[in-house]
C-alpha cells in the first residue's frame, strides 16, 4: 500500500487531491439562500450555520434561548449522523447569539451536547439573525 507523503509522492503514487462536495440530509430544513448544508472537503466537514427553523424552513420554533438552542443542536446532530459523526467529531463551532446576556442559557443547554471533549468555540452578539432567531451555531467537524 502506498503512502502519500507530500505533492511528489502524490503525483509518483496517484493519490486523489481533496475536493469539495456538496452533502446534505433531508433531517435539517432545506437551504433556504444560496448555500449548502454541509460541504466535505477531505476529511473535514464545514456546516453551515443553523437556526431553530421548522422542518419546512418556513418559521422559527422554540420561544426561549434554551428551546432554539436545543433545536438547533438537534439538526447539527441529524447532520452529523447523517455523515456517521457524533457530537464528539466536532473540532470547531461558532455561535452567534442576539444576546449575551442569555449566555449561561445557552451555555447549559450546549453542555449537555458536548460532554466530552468539547470542541474549541467563538461566540459572538449579533444585532440580528436570520428570521429573527435568538441563535445560530456552526461548526466544523472531522472524520477518524
Amino acid at each position: 500500500m502506498a503512502l502519500c507523503i507530500g505533492a511528489s509522492a502524490c503525483v509518483m503514487t496517484g493519490c486523489a487531491a481533496p475536493h469539495k462536495v456538496v452533502l446534505r440530509t433531508d433531517k435539517i430544513y432545506p437551504p433556504i439562500g444560496p448555500y449548502s448544508q454541509m460541504i466535505g472537503y477531505g476529511n473535514l466537514i464545514y456546516f453551515s450555520g443553523f437556526i431553530s427553523l421548522n422542518q419546512a424552513g418556513t418559521a422559527i420554533e422554540g420561544a426561549t434561548i434554551e428551546e432554539q438552542t436545543k433545536h438547533v443542536l438537534d439538526y447539527i446532530g441529524a447532520g452529523l449522523e447523517s455523515q456517521g459523526l457524533r457530537f464528539e467529531d466536532v473540532l470547531s463551532s461558532t455561535v452567534y447569539t442576539k444576546d449575551l446576556n442569555e449566555f449561561a442559557a445557552m451555555n447549559a443547554v450546549y453542555a449537555q451536547y458536548f460532554r466530552k471533549d468539547p470542541p474549541a468555540r467563538a461566540t459572538i452578539e449579533v444585532a440580528r439573525l436570520p428570521r429573527d432567531a435568538k441563535i445560530e451555531i456552526a461548526i466544523i467537524a472531522g472524520r477518524r
